[in-house]
């Protein structure tokens, strides 16, 4: 991002952002600079533990939390500024942005929904990276269907009795707390699911199995067997939890995106680096009208991506509903990224695929994106409906008038 500060063609010279933004690009950059060069990812929960209280100290936590005095930059949260620090993060380091972002995803359920009470005891810690936060939605058989999840919350006395699973975790087995989406039965459907703050020592959560995947983050399988939470602990009213985590969602879907374009600007540099320094043929592999192509290609779609991404979170800043924006932005920039970070895969050629090298580390971290808070098809499914939904009242209107 620090080239684009003085680039007039670059993205922050776009009238999406402010002053205040251009700064924090600035300072961000710079952080993850000194910062992040040399990140060891051979303990992936201690390299995690270590960045969250990095990102703490530095202050760069705080702007995924909500409201001043629980520790938020603001009184809401800015999304283009989420965007932006998730952007200049993946660029440096996978595990740092994930380390940043489970934070705000962990601990929005409390910032949109929480009392006075359970924000004054949670997001100061989550802001100051004391505590590790973790958002607990997929369940085994309720993926992309939420609405179908079979944890159990029963009410008994001044509880909450939860039994069941979740999987797929993010931050599973170093949280501090999860907040977690249970079937507490007002009605049938999503209109029955809940949401609750679970401490990490709850007696009878359990660690059921820590997974590993090919960008290795800490990842897990919870348990509860007769968990007994405080009715306290409940986010919102009863049989509101679903409502809580797609607003959860639609906040942090955008950032996703950025992450995106963080993994796709970094790949573009590296593909670019190749082509000007690799001999072949008498002259450089830039020099061939193929690669020039192929670069190009991945310029207009890291473009493209960064108009829909900072579209988004500009709309949201603005106060406007942005599901439909916020769900083209995952997409393409997701989608896109693949492209572009397989493109200069290609133009490493045999180095692309040695593991160690960068292009190799964004081949791996960036498949995830394309799948988590809502994959690909899903976001298709609610570009598309939204589309007809929009048709469908201009249709009425002009019967009206």
């Amino acid at each position: 991002m620090a080239a684009n500060l003085i680039d007039p063609h670059g993205a922050l010279a776009w009238p999406f952002f402010e002053a205040r933004h251009r700064e924090l690009a600035a300072g961000i950059e710079a952080w993850a600079t000194q910062h992040l060069a040399c990140v060891q990812h051979d303990d992936t929960d201690t390299t995690c533990r270590k960045l969250v209280r990095a990102l703490g100290e530095a202050g760069w936590l705080k702007y995924g939390v909500g409201g001043a005095q629980y520790g938020g930059h603001g009184d809401t949260i800015d999304t283009r500024a989420v965007c932006l620090l998730r952007e200049t993060l993946a660029n440096h380091d996978g595990l740092a942005d994930f380390a940043l972002a489970m934070q705000g995803l962990g601990s929005g359920a409390i910032t949109l929904a929480g009392t006075h009470e359970q924000k004054i005891r949670y997001l100061p810690r989550v802001s100051k990276g004391e505590a590790i936060a973790a958002f607990a939605l997929s369940e085994p058989d309720a993926g992309s269907d939420v609405a179908a999840m079979s944890l159990q919350a029963r009410a008994e006395g001044d509880c909450y009795v939860i039994d069941g699973d979740k999987t797929w975790i993010s931050n599973g087995g170093i949280a501090d707390f999860y907040v977690v989406f249970a079937r507490t039965g007002e009605a049938p459907g999503a209109r029955g699911i809940s949401a609750f703050i679970v401490d990490a020592d709850t007696p009878g959560l359990q660690i059921a199995e820590r997974i590993d995947v090919i960008a290795p983050h800490p990842l897990a399988r919870l348990h509860f067997d007769s968990a007994r939470v405080p009715r306290s602990q409940m986010l919102g009213a009863p049989g509101e939890g679903f409502k809580i985590a797609m607003r959860t969602l639609d906040v942090f879907r955008t950032s996703v995106a950025a992450a995106s374009l963080g993994f796709a600007r970094r790949a573009l540099q590296e593909g670019l680096a190749r082509a000007a320094s690799r001999k072949m043929f008498g002259q450089t592999l830039g020099d061939f009208q193929l690669t020039q192509t192929k670069l190009a290609q991945m310029a207009l779609t890291i473009d493209s991506s960064a108009l829909l991404v900072y579209r988004a979170a500009w709309l949201r800043d603005q106060g406007e509903n942005v599901t439909r924006e916020a769900a083209m932005a995952k997409w393409h920039a997701s989608e896109g990224a693949q492209q572009v970070i397989d493109a200069a895969v290609q133009l490493w050629g045999g180095m692309g695929v040695q593991s160690g090298t960068t292009v190799e580390r964004l081949y791996r971290e960036i498949r995830a994106l394309r799948i988590y808070e809502g994959a690909t098809e899903v976001q298709q499914l609610i570009v598309g409906r939204d589309l007809l939904k929009a048709h469908a009242a201009q249709r009425q209107q002009e019967r009206a008038s």
